[in-house]
């Protein structure tokens, strides 16, 4: 009753939200536990799998929510139900797909409770700034449900839906590049080492800018057939296809900057400062109320996304400033002229990909399930296969990077191989 008061005028949507509640809660266990396992696997220099992670949630949420929404009237539930369901099953993969690789780090489950052991006090101490920043984001989902729930009826599940599907290339590439930087800057900054601390930083963001700036391109582009495929079922019809479709392509604007602020907060954390962090998770809760108040009665629910995009950009133009000048500037130059061609790569690979799909689409007509995966999939394929043939074009040596890398993982196993 107070995060979405108009709940309390459509009969019995209270009392769904608190099954709901009631039946996610669980989901905090799981989601606890797979972030000390992450930090565990991290620290013995294992980063791929738990990387990986928050992949599997997104996909255990989306596909078991289907599934489990499918089946929910059988059960004689609503099928919202089910996705609540799904949400579980993704936190549950979450945690399950990192233990394989925590047991072979050797450790060991031992029930230990000291709290007056240094390293817990330690970690308690570094949790304070950490959990201050934490509840500023917490605050703003907070705002952006009570504004969401003075919009249309569905207003809240567009939203919620779009922003789950925007989370899938973050976690992939955004936490990824952010967990496998921290330890190289962390050991940069205590040798006192700046300069390789700013050359990691740049070729981070770079790396982040490449895999993002087209993954935004692509969902705002592609947002209608890849919602239709995946949530156009049962009662979720075309209208609300349309309207998360339209909360995905405003989420996606911002989704460069989600990345690159996940990659520039743990820098400051690597020089033992964590008051601008805390600064900016606090201006964007500022920001952010003040953009929707502007738009809201204009835009509805797509001004939740829209401001949601703007606060995350402005977020990280503020970090970004602050530490240019904090560590002496960096190379500021060679980061925007990537930016110039990774955006224009982009762009023609959103050309594209809007060509193919509008064309196959038309050829096609109305396809049933198989024939628009089939679709999405060839334009996916031939976008993406396009848009790396145009960076590596154009010379960015971060995508070199990515490709030696991969031949390196690709050649370890043949030459383990008697």
């Amino acid at each position: 009753r107070i995060m979405a008061p108009d709940f309390g005028r459509v009969a019995g949507k209270i009392e769904l939200t608190r099954l709901l509640t009631n039946i996610m809660f669980p989901f905090l266990v799981l989601i606890s536990a797979a972030a000390v396992v992450m930090g565990i696997l991290n620290t013995r220099g294992v980063f791929f799998i738990p990387a990986m992670a928050s992949t599997f949630f997104n996909l255990g949420s989306i596909l078991g929510g289907v599934a489990c929404a499918w089946y929910a009237p059988v059960f004689d539930q609503p099928r919202i139900v089910g996705m609540a369901v799904g949400t579980l099953i993704g936190g549950l993969l979450q945690l399950l797909i990192q233990m394989p690789s925590l047991n072979k780090t050797g450790f060991e489950w031992r029930p230990v409770f000291n709290p007056w052991d240094p390293g817990l006090r330690r970690i308690m101490i570094l949790m304070i700034p950490a959990v201050i920043g934490l509840s500023a984001t917490q605050i703003n989902i907070f705002i952006n449900t009570y504004f969401a729930a003075r919009c249309a009826e569905g207003s809240v599940s567009w939203l919620n839906y779009a922003f789950r599907l925007m989370q899938f290339p973050i976690g992939v590439f955004g936490v990824a590049i952010s967990i496998a930087t921290l330890p190289l800057v962390s050991r940069q900054a205590s040798r006192g080492d700046m300069a390789s601390l700013k050359a990691t930083y740049v070729s981070s963001l770079t790396m982040a800018f490449l895999l993002t700036v087209p993954a935004s391109f692509g969902l705002a582009i592609l947002a209608e057939p890849i919602i239709r495929l995946i949530f156009e079922h049962g009662r979720f019809t075309a209208p609300d296809t349309r309207h998360t479709a339209e909360a995905l392509a405003y989420y996606a604007v911002g989704l460069f900057a989600y990345s690159s602020v996940k990659i520039t907060v743990p820098i400051f954390y690597a020089l033992k400062d964590t008051k601008y962090p805390v600064m900016a998770s606090f201006i964007s809760v500022i920001t952010n109320i003040a953009i929707i108040s502007l738009t809201l009665e204009t835009f509805q629910h797509k001004a939740i996304a829209f401001s949601t995009s703007i606060t995350m950009i402005f977020n990280f133009a503020f970090l970004g400033t602050i530490l240019y000048r904090k560590v002496g500037g960096f190379d500021l130059r060679y980061l925007l002229q990537s930016l110039f061609k990774i955006a224009a790569a982009s762009l023609a690979m959103g050309g594209l990909a809007y060509a193919l799909n509008l064309g196959l689409g038309n050829l096609w007509g109305k396809p049933r399930l198989p024939g628009q995966l089939a679709i999405l999939a060839l334009v996916i394929t031939l976008a993406g296969l396009f848009y790396f043939a145009l960076v590596r074009w154009l010379g960015i040596r971060e995508l070199r990077e990515i490709l030696d890398k991969l031949k390196e993982r690709w050649r370890r196993p043949r030459q383990l191989s008697p």
